[in-house]
């Protein structure tokens, strides 16, 4: 594997640690700026609202130039981001850091997958992208839990400093390692826009926003769930980060596996186990071993969900193939940024800090319920269109798998 993939994987670890990060220092954020937890979880919301926007967005601004080049450009802006995040004197300031950071994220995983498959050969392009988004599955077991240690032992800015130093190491990699490629190929924004009249289209997205939302809503409000809850001290997050990182891995990987061999019954089984065990956090949260148990859970099941709510998405976007990939990316970030405002509602309302496990047990049985219909719908249509994402299509959609 070129040495190429090892910058890209750094810049993925750089803002796969920034976006989750923030979830550890909760607590130290709202007490510094003197806001209340609900309103520092507007940091989660703000930052997935970004990616949201930003990833359409900056796609489409990307085929302006050549991909190495606006990979170098959008890692300028993650560094940007960060940097006004730790020297950000208000909440507000602080808000706007965090946009202009996450304005980088889907773009920089959409362009940065189609360049991985790029510089191998044809029979290692799923090994290549994989190499790429490892940066981010570490992101979740090292640097959020290292990010989280630091926040709390030196100070949160000091944690968004750091990342924003990755961030210039990843931009060091890039221009050093990446070879120069062509821009890619124009966006025919009204031809891709017409697949989303398709019924199955808003279905898949539909349930990417609810089904990853139900893993957002308890994680947002971790921090605060463990210390004022279960009992934990404040160091303690980290360690119960670290099992919530491990659980995705393992999720990951097995979600990968059997979404191949059964796609919608992998999405059944793993969506409802996550309703329930959201559901069963809320009395869990009650015992140190229990919650420590359940958040690996979570981890697990909610990331088991990622690889076949991806390829749902990819198989039925088939007319959108440039932008199918930033597309869902911001799905999944803006079921983030519904949960985690959500969350902040009932919490606000003095229903306590393990209200919004039963939100996001709401929001995953509702991505249940989706499923089912989806399912139901397409028999009664006949066969989809595009159930297979062939080696025909553009690479932009047969590599860009991955959230």
């Amino acid at each position: 594997m070129p040495l190429a993939l090892l910058a890209l994987a750094i810049g993925a670890f750089g803002i796969g640690t920034t976006e989750f990060v923030i979830m550890g220092l909760l607590p130290e954020v709202a007490g510094d700026f003197e806001v209340s937890i609900p309103t520092a979880g507007l940091l989660v919301t703000g930052y997935a609202l970004g990616v949201v926007l930003g990833a359409p967005l900056m796609t489409a601004l990307g085929t302006k130039v050549s991909r190495k080049r606006m990979l170098m450009l959008l890692m300028g802006l993650f560094i940007l981001g960060n940097l006004l995040s730790a020297l950000a004197p208000g909440f507000a300031a602080m808000l706007i850091g965090r946009v202009v950071a996450s304005l980088a994220h889907g773009a920089f995983f959409g362009i940065g997958s189609v360049v991985a498959a790029d510089l191998v050969a044809p029979d290692k392009k799923a090994g290549a992208i994989a190499m790429m988004f490892t940066g981010l599955t570490l992101a979740n077991v090292v640097g959020v839990p290292l990010g989280t240690f630091v926040g709390q032992t030196v100070g949160w800015r000091a944690t968004f400093g750091i990342v924003a130093a990755l961030g210039v190491v990843g931009l060091v990699g890039i221009a050093k390692l990446v070879p120069d490629m062509d821009k890619a190929q124009g966006v025919h924004l009204r031809h891709e826009l017409a697949a989303f009249k398709n019924a199955q289209v808003l279905l898949a997205m539909a349930m990417t926003v609810l089904g990853f939302g139900g893993v957002f809503a308890a994680i947002t409000y971790i921090a605060p769930m463990m210390t004022h809850v279960t009992g934990f001290a404040d160091g303690s997050v980290t360690w119960l980060l670290v099992l919530f990182g491990l659980g995705m891995v393992g999720g990951n990987l097995v979600g990968g596996k059997y979404a191949d061999r059964a796609l919608m019954p992998m999405l059944y089984v793993s969506l409802g186990a996550l309703a329930v065990v959201l559901a069963l956090f809320t009395f869990t949260a009650q015992s140190k071993v229990l919650a420590a148990v359940t958040i690996a859970l979570i981890g697990a099941l909610g990331f088991a969900t990622v690889p076949p709510l991806q390829k749902r998405v990819l198989d039925q976007a088939h007319g959108a193939p440039t932008l199918a990939s930033a597309v869902n990316i911001g799905a999944f970030n803006l079921g983030n940024a519904l949960a985690a405002w959500l969350g902040g509602l009932v919490i606000s309302a003095g229903y306590g800090y393990t209200s919004p496990n039963w939100v996001g047990a709401a929001l995953a049985a509702a991505a249940l319920l989706l499923a089912f219909l989806s399912a139901a719908l397409e028999r009664r249509g006949g066969a989809s269109p595009s159930t297979v994402v062939t080696g025909t299509q553009p690479a932009e959609q047969r590599t860009a798998v991955h959230h």
